[in-house]
């Protein structure tokens, strides 16, 4: 069962500064459409507009990141695909589209 992350209007765990040296970017988020900015990871953008990345596989705890250099693996998303990404280590690109809860064929 998909439980509602926050994804929507909640204000995010990150409060951006005024920048004006970046592009835009668009992706989705769970068909949402978001724009960020230019050299965001995915882990920036999506706490841009949430307090939490996913729901625990383990159970319903909320997950933000932990290490946010690749090797603690808090931070897996899912893109369209149904590739898994390390949110703090990848980029997002221009019509990127993320998931935060795994496709349902996934193992």
């Amino acid at each position: 069962m998909s439980q509602d992350l926050g994804l929507t209007g909640e204000v995010g765990r990150i409060v951006r500064l005024a920048e004006q040296d970046r592009q835009p970017v668009r992706f989705l988020l769970d068909g949402i459409e978001r724009q960020v900015l230019a050299g965001d990871t995915v882990l920036t953008a999506m706490l841009t507009f949430s307090r939490i990345l996913r729901q625990s596989e383990f159970g319903p705890e909320g997950r933000a990141g932990f290490c946010l250099m690749g090797a603690c693996q808090d931070c897996w998303v899912w893109h369209q695909d149904g590739t898994r990404l390390r949110a703090c280590s990848t980029l997002v690109e221009n019509g990127m589209s993320l998931m935060t809860q795994a496709p349902g064929d996934w193992p």
